[in-house]
């Protein structure tokens, strides 16, 4: 074989090396922006399909209160419900009656997994595959303090889709949207009075205090990232 020829023929190794090595990482790449966006798209989208087709959200204690409510509201679909294929409303029972949270306006329900130890990490994201994290020192429903609640949170942004996912909607809520927690049976009815976007070293808000009961929702903003925290604040109303 010429020199000529040995040299083309290395030369085509090297290129068709190069090109196998870009192509996988353009893969691995596409690949990973799928898995970090893919739960929040996904939410957006329902968001989207059931505010244009004015979907309700019903919020109920139990599963016979559901049944009742379901009969009262039997109606048929709309034009548009039907076209897009959305109930015109649905029952939300809580997940665990013993200690849940459910916000009508975004069809979120979830248990919440109470004491979680936020300084833990290996602990806290533990209890994130299960649910809402109650930070452990904050209040429970109904002592009058402040309950905090957290959930979407990660360690690394391409592990995003692995922890629960209820929170992906918060940024949806605004003035005196409401918030139902669930505790020992017992519901409990709050009111969104404002929201602000905070850097994760401001745990500050964890301590809150105020002279009336009132939640803190968080999860990582924008979704899909860990850049920054959005907090929701709500307090307390007669239900």
């Amino acid at each position: 074989m010429s020199p000529l020829k040995k040299t083309k023929e290395a030369e085509y190794v090297k290129i068709l090396i190069l090109r196998t090595i870009g192509n996988f990482l353009i893969l691995s790449s596409v690949f990973m922006v799928a898995k970090t966006f893919y739960q929040p798209v996904q939410q957006e989208i329902r968001y989207f399909i059931e505010k244009q087709a004015n979907k309700q959200y019903i919020v109920v204690s139990s599963k016979e209160e559901a049944v009742f409510r379901l009969q009262k509201n039997n109606q048929p679909k709309g034009a548009l419900n039907s076209l897009l294929n959305v109930k015109p409303f649905e029952v939300l029972v809580p997940e665990d009656p013993n200690f849940s949270v459910v916000i009508p306006k975004i069809g979120a329900n979830a248990r919440i997994i109470a004491n979680v130890d936020v300084s833990n990490e290996k602990v806290y994201l533990e209890a994130l595959k299960k649910g809402v994290g109650h930070a452990w020192g904050t209040a429970f429903p109904g002592e009058g303090g402040h309950v905090f609640l957290f959930a979407h949170s990660t360690d690394y942004f391409w592990n995003v889709g692995t922890y629960n996912a209820v929170f992906y909607l918060l940024d949806k809520l605004e003035k005196q949207d409401e918030i139902n927690l669930f505790y020992k049976g017992q519901k409990y009815k709050y009111q969104v009075v404002e929201r602000r976007i905070v850097d994760p070293s401001q745990v500050e808000y964890l301590t809150r205090k105020t002279d009336r009961e009132f939640i803190t929702l968080q999860t990582c903003w924008p979704a899909g990232t860990t850049l920054k925290r959005l907090l929701i604040f709500a307090v307390r109303v007669a239900d």
